[in-house]
């Protein structure tokens, strides 16, 4: 293999492929990235056996060839090049020469053999949405996900489509997150989409106007994003049945602005830590909210003004829970509504429903 290639258009490339390189395999080679040149394009590859990017560049190719490099060497190699052209050229002992400038380079690579292949599918459905939509929806539920790899099944996000809508609910057992899009869609299917697939998509997509092309199979995605590809294995099991989770009697309706909210909640938060998780008490009556958390490094007090209609309640919750949702629901003003201390918090939009999050209270001790 011989090739001139920009630069700048290469780091890129190997940086974002490099996500879906482990960095402790049992197989070698998936510890590098797979480099293939044929016609004027270089193809670039990462894969762990669970998620693969792919991606191809544009390379002046003067002899065709594959080779397989270490990721993290062959990155940090590239992004430190002085010379915006680089010239890279393989010889039949897997030597690796990297030229740019000045700066000359020989690495040990391995035969393409020793990688495998990244996984073909047969499609069975496809949808096609707005690239800033999709970002948003997965940026809107993610946070939700669990990392308890004891559930599997949670340890994704639920897509459902159906009726011309377009849905992605998240569950970790103490929250839920759901975000809804209405999309020209004719399929009626669901699956279950690991949450570090949603996070490397969510990272490609650049251009909000462009079309992200989605292809599902029996147990794969594939996400179409610009010149990369996510192809990623979907996680097998039957996940909540989300509707019965949302509570359907209210006592209390809150509409608070959400920057006010997130503040009072940060300031409460400043008494937790990763070793400390207290209980943040919320008091809901005329026209105000009422916080305070008392932790074992000290007690804390705040309150903001709302617009509150039905029963005085009080409840607790965990900081974080809270701050993450109103962080994600992109609304001026969020409306809250319970059914007393014990059943779960929904926040939502004052205006419309395309978001839900759902908070699971915190017992709180007497006093």
């Amino acid at each position: 293999m011989k090739i001139n290639v920009l630069r700048t258009d290469l780091s890129e490339a190997v940086s974002n492929v490099s996500r879906a390189v482990s960095s402790k395999a049992t197989i070698p080679a998936l510890e590098g990235i797979l480099i293939k040149a044929y016609g004027q394009k270089l193809s670039i590859s990462g894969y762990d056996l669970e998620i693969g990017i792919n991606t191809s560049i544009d390379a002046t190719v003067q002899k065709d060839g594959e080779i397989v490099v270490s990721a993290k060497l062959f990155s940090d190699i590239v992004r430190k090049l002085p010379e915006e052209v680089v010239c890279i050229e393989t010889d039949d002992r897997m030597i690796t020469y990297i030229t740019s400038g000045q700066a000359e380079y020989q690495i040990v690579g391995m035969s393409s053999n020793e990688y495998p292949d990244l996984p073909t599918f047969e499609e069975t459905e496809s949808v096609e949405i707005k690239g800033g939509i999709l970002r948003d929806m997965i940026r809107q539920t993610v946070y939700a996900v669990s990392d308890n790899n004891s559930k599997p099944i949670y340890t994704g996000s639920l897509f459902e489509l159906s009726e011309k809508t377009f849905r992605i609910v998240a569950i970790d057992g103490y929250r839920m997150a759901v975000r809804k899009e209405d999309i020209d869609n004719i399929i009626d299917s669901e699956f279950v989409v690991p949450g570090k697939t949603q996070q490397e998509v969510l990272k490609l997509i650049r251009d909000e106007d462009e079309n992200v092309d989605i292809s599902v199979g029996q147990r794969h995605i594939m996400f179409k994003i610009g010149e990369y590809s996510v192809i990623s294995r979907l996680i097998e099991g039957t996940f909540l049945d989300y509707k019965s989770t949302i509570p359907k009697d209210k006592k209390t309706e809150a509409v608070v602005n959400t920057r006010l909210i997130i503040n009072a909640v940060d300031r409460m938060s400043l008494l937790n830590g990763d070793k400390i998780q207290s209980p943040v008490r919320c008091v809901f009556s005329k026209d105000e909210i009422s916080f305070s958390c008392t932790s074992a490094i000290g007690k804390a007090n705040d309150s903001i003004n709302a617009e509150i209609f039905g029963d005085e309640v009080e409840i607790g919750f965990n900081n974080r829970y809270i701050l993450d949702a109103m962080r994600n629901i992109d609304a001026d003003e969020v409306k809250i509504t319970l059914n007393g201390g014990l059943s779960p918090m929904i926040i939502t939009p004052v205006k419309g429903d395309s978001f839900i999050s759902l908070v699971v209270p915190m017992r709180l001790s007497n006093g």
